[in-house]
């Protein structure tokens, strides 16, 4: 029933998935681009509109961007707001690099200047030294005028205030781990202040190279990307916007979160305090993600239903039955965007609960029938590149062995 494929051979052109600014900031379970590439080009032309309901770092907004179509995203995580400005619709493609050294040497000397966030588990995460030279630079840049050269150098803070912090920096979640602090107790032993200054340089000097090769290929598209980010997407009145509901989409692609890791507001915490959100704020959002919700009704499908009666936990099936409400409600709002001959394209891995594998491909494909779509094709990718949590215990240790696109005509 599945087609076996590589959209990293389909898609030849794209050699590196962190390639031009798709790696600007670290973000959980990356939709690999060449997906939303295939999607693209198969299912879209020129100047059409697509749509992601759960837009996560932006890669469907990106490659659409670069493909000269136009995009709308979603996503309950506010750190889309300022992603998008960066890592899609930068178009400045002759910033002065000489001018941007000068700032980077005046950040650095500067004393003044000061912003710590209003987080009061703030000094748990960080070294004092540390957090106190950050704050400075983070006043700095504060304190700037609006500009492009603002937004190289947030980006390149936030990535530094990951990096220089206790929590992992490179695996989903928020979290201290032995190595991290081991890691930190040895940087800390040495000449700090240095590394940390070498890592801002470097990194500035990468992000400026992405952001400008980025401008001087867009310098010529007339695409435009919607973005909403700290939106819920499982909200009808979203779809309402007119700047929504006056477009004709011709396809919908996404990745909708993992079914037992929906870590992306967690991980993202100190990125979001760092730009100036509020604990209240922060946790408002946070409570949005799916395994914190109540499921408001019960989904019912033959391979949902088959699902339930394996699975014997209550809490296991409350979570299942939440996951699958808020997932495919947003999907529906969604769907009902695109024109009549469009595409859904869903790419979703299966996971397993108490051993009871969840083929959550069928279970939307299942729901949309019911609902006048028809199947085109499930292509089968087998994973290449799987990161674990190593000195931890895992429920399912080998992981996913392939993740499958799932492709449906609206009639």
């Amino acid at each position: 029933m599945t087609t076996a494929v590589s959209f990293r051979e389909l898609v030849s052109e794209i050699r590196d998935t962190g390639y031009l600014t798709h790696s600007l900031l670290y973000y959980p379970a990356r939709f690999i681009p060449q997906v939303p590439r295939f999607c693209l080009r198969n299912y879209t032309k020129d100047g059409d509109w697509v749509i992601d309901p759960f837009a996560g770092s932006g890669t469907v907004g990106l490659e659409a961007a670069l493909m000269n179509r136009n995009a709308i995203l979603i996503d309950i995580n506010p750190l889309l707001n300022h992603i998008v400005p960066a890592k899609i619709l930068f178009q400045h493609a002759y910033l002065e690099l000489h001018i941007l050294q000068k700032m980077l040497d005046d950040m650095m000397q500067a004393s003044s200047a000061f912003y710590r966030p209003t987080w009061k588990n703030l000094e748990y995460w960080y070294d004092p030294n540390i957090l106190e030279k950050l704050c400075q630079y983070w006043g700095w840049v504060n304190k700037l005028e609006s500009n492009p050269y603002q937004t190289i150098l947030i980006i390149v803070l936030l990535k530094a205030s990951k990096r220089f912090s206790y929590a992992e920096h490179k695996t989903p979640k928020l979290f201290r781990s032995k190595v991290k602090q081991k890691e930190m107790h040895n940087l800390l032993q040495g000449d700090w202040e240095s590394t940390l200054k070498d890592f801002i340089y470097k990194t500035t000097f990468d992000v400026y190279a992405r952001l400008i090769t980025l401008a001087r290929l867009r310098k010529q598209s007339q695409s435009n990307v919607l973005y909403y980010g700290g939106v819920d997407s499982s909200d009808p009145s979203v779809f309402e916007k007119s700047e929504i509901r006056s477009k004709a989409v011709q396809a919908l692609i996404t990745s909708p979160p993992y079914l037992q890791a929906q870590e992306y507001i967690r991980t993202a915490k100190l990125e979001l305090y760092w730009l100036g959100y509020t604990e209240e704020e922060v946790k408002a959002v946070s409570r949005l993600e799916i395994p914190y919700r109540l499921a408001l009704g019960r989904i019912s499908t033959p391979t949902l239903e088959h699902i339930r009666g394996a699975i014997h936990r209550q809490d296991l099936i409350a979570l299942l039955d939440s996951y699958f409400y808020y997932t495919l409600l947003s999907l529906e709002n969604a769907a009902k965007t695109v024109d009549s001959g469009g595409r859904l394209c869903v790419f979703v891995g299966n996971p397993k609960i108490e051993g009871v594998e969840v083929v959550i491909w069928q279970v939307i494909a299942e729901y949309f029938q019911e609902r006048g779509y028809e199947i085109e094709n499930v292509y089968e990718d087998e994973i290449k590149n799987r990161q674990l949590f190593r000195n931890r215990k895992n429920k399912n240790p080998e992981g996913m062995r392939s993740e499958f696109l799932l492709i449906m005509k609206k009639s």
